[in-house]
């Protein structure tokens, strides 16, 4: 089967009116895209920003015609900046999907393993987990500190708090490598059943409590906290964030761009002894331990 493919111009103002009634006109995929290479990299909590000049682009079947797709949006007052189409031939594309990921190892034990995937070290700690989850995989530079941190822990009998869990991948990993008790918050009700979702494809939802930020337990101390969210939150949340660490708890914060390190520690220098700052790539991570 053949597909239309249509792309269109517009901007943040319009782009999802434009997702909308391309839906309603039938479309089986519409995804928003960056026209002009702006980076987003500090939305404010519970928002979705999006760019300047966004690309929408839809999947259509193919014997549908772009000119008629073009004038019943006109009709709804939307006229794009510019359009054009292309037919795509059909393939194999979850197997081509499928094909560009493998298992990835962080540190010296813990692996993200897909789920069509063997184990290639049947010794390690191997956490099944699909790519290209929204909420995160392992795949960028953030979590992946945050994974290398965990695996360099000692985390026997550790309660953990995973603040922004998403997919739950730094709370699962953590009890992997031997944590006692992990808790998970995020303020997307969607990132907790995901989380619920992968600690039981992993054996771990006994030990994995799920809140919204507003429903965590009063009075609540762990041991371990990562955080791998934005630089902006981290900086707002930090006395929220020592308050749930006990003295001589360790820290870990990730989801900072390196130009954003030294405001984010100067915030957490008043409770935690931090360490020298890691980086990998663009982005760093911030660790280090509660005062007493």
């Amino acid at each position: 089967m053949a597909w239309l493919q249509l792309h269109l111009a517009t901007d943040e103002k319009h782009a999802d009116a434009f997702q909308a009634a391309l839906e309603n006109l039938g479309a089986s995929a519409v995804s928003l895209t960056d026209g002009a290479d702006q980076p987003v990299f500090e939305p404010p909590p519970g928002t979705r920003p999006l760019w300047q000049n966004t690309v929408v682009t839809a999947l259509f079947d193919a014997d549908n015609d772009p000119a008629l797709i073009q004038a019943a949006l006109e009709m709804q007052g939307l006229n794009a900046a510019a359009m054009h189409h292309e037919i795509l031939e059909d393939q194999a594309w979850e197997r081509a999907w499928i094909d560009d990921f493998a298992p990835m190892q962080f540190g010296e034990r813990l692996w993200i393993v897909p789920s069509w995937s063997e184990a290639p070290d049947t010794n390690g700690v191997n956490l099944k987990l699909d790519p290209g989850l929204a909420f995160g995989t392992g795949t960028h530079e953030t979590t992946a500190l945050c994974l290398e941190w965990l695996d360099n822990s000692d985390l026997t009998g550790k309660t953990v708090l995973d603040f922004g869990c998403g997919s739950g991948v730094l709370a699962i990993a953590a009890l992997l490598l031997g944590a006692e008790q992990a808790v998970g918050t995020d303020i997307d009700p969607q990132a907790l059943i995901a989380s619920k979702d992968n600690a039981a494809n992993n054996g771990v939802a006994d030990h994995l409590a799920l809140f919204l930020p507003e429903d965590m337990p009063q009075d609540f101390q762990c041991d371990v906290l990562v955080a791998n969210i934005l630089a902006g939150p981290l900086v707002e949340l930090s006395e929220m964030l020592a308050g749930y660490c006990r003295p001589g708890s360790r820290l870990a914060l990730s989801g900072i761009l390196a130009e954003q390190a030294e405001s984010v520690r100067e915030a957490y220098s008043r409770w935690f002894d931090l360490t020298p700052t890691t980086q990998k790539g663009d982005w760093v991570r911030i660790d280090g331990v509660r005062k007493g």
